[in-house]
């Protein structure tokens, strides 16, 4: 069916694209600043006036790439993509907060909309409609082993009912 195909390849299309963003910029982050530095100058330096407490404000700055760098990767093959989105979505909602708190809402338009715009139309498709991910694919290898295994009936009673010290149940008649 041409239009199974077709979302396939938009969901396809939104996860890789988002994946590339912040797999990007977690490598950008973490490799050429450091989680540190990006501490330091992204999250320290500019809320070091503001209510938050400064151990807060290294730990979450030292964390955010890193989640960045993983999930996205995850988000980019398609592995494990639920859960990886989520922490994608909380790093979002983390840094529109951070922005809100120092910048006027304008300020969170041009990167954070748009990412997030990209986020919810990955989270709400149907996973089974993602066919080019490494989820899709594990799932129809489950299926598959999931299909053979009950033609052959239960595992657990194959060979007969389980003995228990030396007792073997008789069916009832």
């Amino acid at each position: 069916m041409r239009s199974e195909s077709d979302r396939a390849w938009a969901i396809f299309t939104a996860r890789s694209i988002l994946g590339v963003v912040f797999c990007t910029a977690g490598i950008y982050k973490t490799f050429m600043w450091g989680p540190l530095e990006h501490a330091r100058v992204l999250f320290v330096g500019p809320y070091a006036d503001t209510f938050l407490p400064v151990w807060a404000l290294w730990t979450t700055g030292a964390v955010v790439p890193v989640v960045e760098l993983i999930a996205g990767a995850l988000v980019l093959v398609g592995y494990w993509t639920r859960p990886s989105l989520f922490a994608l979505a909380g790093v979002l909602v983390l840094v529109t907060f951070g922005h809100l708190l120092v910048q006027d809402a304008t300020s969170i338009i041009p990167f954070i909309m748009t990412r997030s715009a990209l986020l919810l139309v990955v989270l709400l498709s149907p996973a089974s409609a993602d066919r080019f991910s490494l989820d899709y694919w594990k799932g129809m290898v489950r299926l598959k082993a999931d299909t053979t295994a009950d033609r052959e009936g239960p595992r657990r009673y194959r060979e007969g009912p389980p003995v228990v010290s030396g007792f073997r149940p008789t069916p009832l008649r």
